[in-house]
């Protein structure tokens, strides 16, 4: 079995809680990347993140999580600026962000920062979130799928807060569009879907993305499933397991290092009725998520999914 690099953001989650009776942050490492190196990690998968870390002691609580997981380090770089911090507030399990870190800490990765070998080594490459808003940052994630000689796969993880008006809306339907053009795995939320092309239904949004190169394409939709859309066949929705949620913070996340992790056991599925099965696991590990409070601190083992859901 080979190695998943995961290219993207780093950073420190500030997560409403109570303490004493009294409104608290408590602080979590996260990012949408991070957590699926970290889940790819738990899982028994090989993970490599690549990215900007800043220079503060938030930094070293990141690379020392990182390294507790499993999860290597040789791709990531140190840029003077301190570690943005994601303020989370929840309306139920969903999670709310607002951004703080001026430049952003994940954003100062440039494509002279890759460690070549590293990438084109990679069996599956995964792009995308945030840290694509920042020029460097997408020259790198170019740069990289380039170079790949892997699987590609790409979350837009879109932060409607970060997205300023409709020009820089248009700007990030041009990149999804990009990568989706190349990519073996292409997995986005039905808000991802509703933001990048409002009023289409998420099986439409699959079509479109197929249309334009994806192999297989896996839109979740929290409680209800996933539909999965692979290669050659009809869009198919997948449920959910019935769990009692208390925070969502990451679940779309597991799915998608629950999917790296498949591939990098036994590549991509040959028929259809194989991602189903690969998407209902996902959706069993996203299930086991959301039942506990954070993103990263609760990525699951593959043993820890099986027995919550045995028999």
């Amino acid at each position: 079995m080979g190695y998943a690099v995961v290219l993207g953001e780093a950073l420190v989650d500030l997560l409403d809680a109570e303490c004493d009776g009294r409104p608290v942050f408590r602080q979590e490492i996260g990012g949408g990347p991070l957590n699926v190196a970290v889940g790819v990690s738990r899982l028994g998968g090989d993970a490599q993140f690549v990215g900007s870390l800043g220079d503060d002691v938030l930094a070293g609580r990141i690379r020392s999580f990182l390294d507790a997981a499993g999860v290597g380090l040789a791709g990531t770089v140190t840029v003077p600026a301190p570690t943005v911090l994601a303020v989370t507030s929840h309306a139920e399990a969903e999670p709310d962000f607002r951004f703080y870190g001026e430049p952003p800490s994940y954003g100062l990765l440039t494509a002279d920062d890759l460690d070549v070998a590293l990438v084109q080594g990679a069996d599956v490459l995964s792009c995308g979130s945030i840290a694509l808003l920042c020029p460097p940052v997408l020259a790198a994630a170019r740069r990289a799928w380039s170079l790949t000689t892997g699987l590609r796969v790409f979350d837009p993880n879109v932060r409607p807060r970060l997205v300023d008006g409709p020009a820089a809306l248009a700007e990030l339907r041009q990149v999804v569009a990009e990568f989706a053009a190349g990519a073996h795995l292409v997995k986005l939320s039905a808000a991802d879907a509703e933001l990048l092309y409002p009023g289409e239904p998420v099986e439409g949004v699959a079509a479109y993305l197929r249309e334009l190169g994806t192999g297989t394409v896996v839109v979740t939709l929290g409680a209800d499933g996933a539909v999965v859309a692979p290669a050659g066949a009809d869009p198919v929705r997948v449920p959910a397991p019935k769990v009692r949620a208390v925070d969502a913070t990451g679940a779309g996340d597991s799915v998608m290092a629950a999917l790296v992790a498949d591939l990098l056991v036994d590549g991509e599925p040959a028929v259809a009725v194989d991602w189903h099965r690969r998407v209902a696991f996902a959706l069993r590990v996203a299930g086991v998520v959301c039942e506990s409070p954070g993103g990263a601190v609760s990525m699951p083992t593959r043993a820890e999914v099986l027995r919550r859901f045995a028999g």
